[in-house]
């Protein structure tokens, strides 16, 4: 039973590893799609959330069956816990993903952000890539550590939030209401998405020690 429940558990760290691996590249494209007018990314983007929503399925039977099965306790029903946590951030990144691709769809031809924004969303969407990155890199190798480390990370996609909204409100910005609009929600796309990302870190350092992020700082 033991061999069978470890099994188990490999094969649900494969699943989220393809998730995570699977919600980075959708956002490293949806973003191209956004600075670019690129409608083909876009699609793509779209069309491929349902294989992330379909591994995260696949997770909720695969932890409900070895919950049923092994009836694991303490730190073994911990573990499978935890994976449905961090399915369910992995998930909503995917759509966060996907509503960058929308928005830049629903612009097209025209880019849907202007000149004066690309900088700050590049900047977004690299901090928001690293993130994704040590995600997938900790569900391989877990380190309370570096899984910390997402917290800061997440500080700086809120400064370039800050940079954009300074830009959007000026005096002299010229785009009119719809393109501020349409910032400030892509702007929210990419803070929940780096948000999704603490969370994940956080179910990880529990996983690891046993204790709520804000208990070890």
């Amino acid at each position: 039973m033991r061999e069978e429940y470890q099994a188990d558990l490999v094969e649900v760290s494969r699943l989220l590893v393809t998730m995570a691996e699977s919600v980075r590249a959708a956002l490293r494209k949806a973003t191209s799609a956004l600075l670019t007018a690129d409608i083909e990314a876009a699609r793509s983007v779209i069309d491929r959330d349902a294989e992330v929503d379909a591994i995260y399925e696949q997770v909720e039977l695969k932890v409900a069956d070895t919950i049923a099965r092994q009836a694991p306790v303490a730190s073994d029903l911990r573990r499978v816990i935890t994976a449905l946590h961090i399915a369910a951030d992995l998930e909503r990144m995917g759509d966060l993903a996907e509503h960058v691709a929308k928005t830049a769809a629903r612009r097209h031809p025209s880019p849907a952000v202007p000149a004066e924004l690309r900088p700050t969303f590049k900047g977004m969407a690299q901090v928001a890539d690293e993130m994704a990155e040590k995600i997938t890199d900790l569900l391989g190798k877990p380190d309370a550590e570096v899984a910390a480390q997402l917290e800061k990370d997440d500080d700086a996609i809120d400064d370039h939030e800050r940079k954009l909204f300074k830009i959007m409100l000026a005096d002299d910005w010229p785009y009119g209401a719809e393109t501020a609009i349409d910032g400030a929600l892509l702007g929210r796309f990419y803070e929940r998405y780096a948000d999704h990302a603490v969370n994940i870190g956080e179910h990880l350092i529990y996983l690891i020690t046993g204790a709520k992020a804000e208990e070890l700082s």
